[in-house]
């Protein structure tokens, strides 16, 4: 059963969200890394690249398939988690906290209207 925190928002395409004034960690959900299976390679985006919600921004691979990763707000990447590219199992081992892929700062607040709660992600993948 796959692990989903309740104070974090969730994309339909399985990417987490966690809100911290106007800037946001965003990752791959505990559901995403297992249907993954064993995570080999993360490319990550450039820090100051603007990007919209929806828009793919980086790339995960496993040694099943390569994905898209889908960022859930808009805003500025103004970090990235570089120890997932020296250690993308960081990624299956820790999905929410050492496992993050970038920051990404929102003009205010992020939009997270479009995003689930816990309890509506639950109900997607069926745990």
């Amino acid at each position: 059963m796959s692990n989903v925190p309740d104070d974090l928002k969730y994309a339909s395409s399985h990417e987490w969200v966690r809100v911290s004034g106007e800037t946001s960690t965003v990752g791959i959900t505990d559901h995403a890394q297992e249907e993954l299976t064993d995570v080999v390679f993360v490319e990550l985006p450039e820090v100051g690249r603007v990007v919209e919600a929806g828009e793919a921004v980086a790339v995960v691979e496993s040694v099943k398939t390569a994905s898209d990763i889908y960022s859930p707000v808009a805003g500025e990447i103004v970090e990235v988690n570089t120890r997932v590219s020296e250690d993308p199992s960081l990624v299956n081992s820790s999905p929410y906290e050492d496992g993050w892929f970038y920051r990404v700062r929102s003009a205010g607040a992020p939009d997270t209207s479009g995003l689930m709660d816990a309890a509506a992600y639950r109900e997607q993948i069926g745990s």
